[in-house]
This record gives C-alpha cells, sequence and structure tokens, in this order.
C-alpha cells in the first residue's frame, strides 16, 4: 500500500470505531503473545539489519539497532506494562453544572491517527503501536530504513495479536517506503494525520518541527547536563556520572555535558579522568584542561549530542553560572544537580527550564517506564500540550460533551 493508501485507511478505521478497555487489554496481551511467539522471524530479520548496517553506523548505533531475546521479552513485559495502565479514554476530567442546567463534562478522547517517524530503534515499533492502539489512536509508523526489515517483522507479529483478538489489523501501520518523500507525506497529511510524533535524532526533528502542516511534538535530542556543585559528596557523584554517561549512551537520557564547580575542580577532577580513562573520552575547556589530560573543547562540543562515549566538561562558577550555561546550551531534555546543599538544589529546580530536573540522581532515569507510566512514545522536550516522558494520558486530548434539556440562549 502506498502511504496514502495507508493514511485513508487508518483515518477511517479512527472515526468509525471504539473499543472498551476490556477489548483493548485483550488485544494488548495477545499482542505480546505473538511478539514473543515469532521472536526467531524477528531476530532473524534483525540479523539482516545489522549486517546491512555494518560500516555506515557507529558501533553505538549497532547496539541501539541490535534485538535479542532479553529486549524482545522487554518489548513484550512494556505493552502488558499498558495493558495494566487505567484507560484513560472517556475520563471525566472536570464536570460542572451551569445556572440554566446544563451539565458540561470535559472528557479525554484519542487524537485519532498518529504518525510516529523514527530512526533505528526496533523496540519503538512495538512502544508506540501499544501505546497508541490502548489509547483509542490508530498508529501509522514510518521507521528507518536500518531498521525496515526487524519493523516489519514485528509489525508483523503485532497484527497477528490484533487478529487474534478479533480486531481490525489497520489499528497498526508500517509504511514500507522509507525515503524522504514518505516523511514529506506524513508531514504534510492535513486531514488525515492529527498528531505527528517525531523520534530521533536532531535532523529528523528538525524537519519536522520547520516542515510539518500537521500538529507535531519536538521530542528527543536530548543535550543533558550533569553539574558537580560544591558541596556534592564526590563519590555518589562519579558513580551517577558513570551511569548517566556509559550505561547507555546512544539513547537520548544520557548525560553529554558534566559542569564542574570550581570551588571542588582540583580535587574532583582527577577522581573523574581516573574513572573514565580509556572508557570515555573527555573534552575540556581550558580550565579542565589546566587540572587533567583531556581534549580540548570546542564550542561545538558543547552542543553536541554525541551518543558516544564522549564527554563535554567545562568548570563554572557556583549554580547561577551552572543555569546560565545550561539555558544557553540546553535541548530541555534532563538535567541534574549533584549537590548536599538544599538551597542549591532548589534554585537549579526551579530555574532550570527542562522537561525532568533531579536532584542527586542520574539522567537515565527519564524515561516512561522508569517514571512508573509504561513504555512512551517518546521525550516531549516542549510544552504543549505533552512535556516530558509521553505516556497514555499524552496521546489524548479532549472534548466538552454538554447534556441539556432542551434549554436555548
Amino acid at each position: 500500500m502506498t502511504t496514502f493508501e495507508i493514511l485513508a485507511s487508518a483515518k477511517k478505521l479512527s472515526l468509525n470505531s471504539f473499543l472498551d478497555t476490556e477489548t483493548k487489554n485483550n488485544a494488548l496481551r495477545l499482542m505480546a503473545k505473538a511478539l514473543c511467539d515469532n521472536s526467531d522471524e524477528i531476530l532473524s530479520a534483525n540479523k539482516i539489519d545489522i549486517e546491512n548496517a555494518k560500516g555506515k553506523i557507529s558501533e553505538v548505533m549497532i547496539d541501539r539497532l541490535t534485538l535479542n531475546e532479553a529486549r524482545i521479552d522487554s518489548m513484550a513485559k512494556g505493552i502488558l506494562e499498558v495493558a495494566d495502565l487505567p484507560d484513560g479514554v472517556g475520563k471525566v476530567l472536570s464536570s460542572h453544572t451551569l445556572k440554566n442546567g446544563l451539565l458540561v463534562n470535559k472528557v479525554s478522547v484519542p487524537f485519532g491517527v498518529v504518525a510516529i517517524i523514527y530512526e533505528s530503534r526496533p523496540n519503538v515499533t512495538s512502544d508506540a503501536a501499544a501505546l497508541s492502539f490502548k489509547s483509542g489512536n490508530v498508529c501509522v509508523l514510518r521507521g528507518g530504513k536500518e531498521a525496515y526489515n526487524s519493523s516489519k517483522a514485528i509489525v508483523e507479529a503485532l497484527k497477528q495479536g490484533l487478529k487474534n483478538s478479533g480486531i481490525s489489523e489497520d489499528y497498526v501501520n508500517l509504511v514500507e517506503d522509507t525515503t524522504r518523500q514518505s516523511a514529506n507525506e506524513l508531514m504534510t497529511a492535513v486531514g488525515y494525520v492529527d498528531l505527528l510524533i517525531p523520534r530521533g535524532g536532531k535532523g529528523l526533528i528538525k524537519a519536522c518541527t520547520e516542515n510539518a502542516k500537521v500538529p507535531c511534538i519536538e521530542t528527543g535530542t536530548g543535550i543533558c547536563h550533569i553539574f558537580v556543585e560544591k558541596t556534592a559528596d564526590l563519590d555518589k557523584a562519579l558513580k551517577i556520572i558513570d551511569n548517566a554517561k556509559t550505561s547507555r549512551p546512544s539513547v537520548c537520557n544520557a548525560a553529554e555535558v558534566l559542569l564542574v564547580d570550581k570551588a571542588i575542580a582540583t580535587e574532583f577532577l582527577p577522581k573523574l579522568y581516573e574513572m573514565f580513562e580509556g572508557r570515555v573520552e573527555l573534552r575540556g575547556d581550558s580550565a579542565v584542561c589546566e587540572i587533567i589530560k583531556c581534549t580540548p573543547a570546542t564550542n561545538e562540543d558543547f552542543d553536541t549530542e554525541f551518543l558516544d562515549y564522549i564527554m563535554a566538561v567545562k568548570m563554572v562558577d557556583g549554580v547561577e553560572d551552572a543555569v546560565s550555561h545550561i539555558s544557553a546550551h540546553s535541548t530541555h531534555h534532563s538535567e541534574s544537580i549533584i549537590s548536599e546543599d538544599i538551597k542549591a538544589g532548589e534554585y537549579f529546580t526551579n530555574l532550570v527550564d527542562s522537561a525532568a530536573v533531579y536532584v542527586n540522581a542520574s539522567t537515565r532515569f527519564t524515561d516512561g517506564g522508569e517514571f512508573g507510566l509504561g513504555c512512551e512514545m517518546g521525550i516531549s522536550t516542549q510544552k504543549l500540550h505533552a512535556r516530558g516522558p509521553m505516556g497514555l494520558m499524552e496521546l489524548n486530548t479532549y472534548k466538552y460533551i454538554i447534556k441539556g434539556d432542551g434549554q436555548v440562549r
């Protein structure tokens, strides 16, 4: 099917169906089962993608693309977690009765057709499909060419689960065309796409936010900062930084920039160098390079999402200076302060304008599952209509349902 044919079918389905919670949850459980039952086919398809990608993308990105039994099990678990979440569709958000007797209800409803453009992360396929379906939407998925075979195998399994539940397979759709043309078609599908969510690198997100004629959510790009304040427990700081940078550097909530209070720089930086030696390339400003051996940082390094074992390091003069740097360079994703000073922590959390702001914790927790929201559609770095991890509630809008008894104005 062409992209337009998929969109036309999806729109028709979204306007002519309503599924109750029990039906949706049963279908989700069968989708999770089908994912596990078809793991051999999915892994075989993934091997093709990995072979095709070798030499074209970095080893870190290869890891992002790679599936195994454990990751498929985790994807299935994510679907089951979505099934267990409360259903927001039809929820009365507020209600009041006017003097004329009209009952005014503000009710949560699906968007309709949700399109997701994403890159080389096969797990996004199942996460996006599950969240869209549970929230009452029809999803149109357009994955990257590097992960196409994997995404296709995953979608075929999910469709099998829908079929086994007696529900239309067209609630989950995959665009076959992975060229820019299909992305542009989704961006400009006015009247067919009710919400567009790009999930990927800076280039993809910029292209969508600048060119989309349909409602679009800005997500994902994560130049995440950690600030080690002068009162920080240094052992705690090292543990947090190591996790934030190295546990999975290819994801958007990995830390990319480290700010160090100059009051503790001479004591802390050598410890940082020792911890990361041979594992992480440190790119420091001139003040940092005077204390430890590191690569001199360029201005661009403080505006780069490395997605690799690289970290930019800058010395700052206290919490005000740290907040000022973050304000100038942040992508409004996740930032953390390591401090034992309550006032410094409050200043940081009050003044840093990002979707997730931490005190004494790793930025790697910015995730729908970690926040108890189930799997996520992405991390919104804007303020309207959603911010932070996008779970079920963020995939619903609302309408007013007004009940009367013959009232006229």
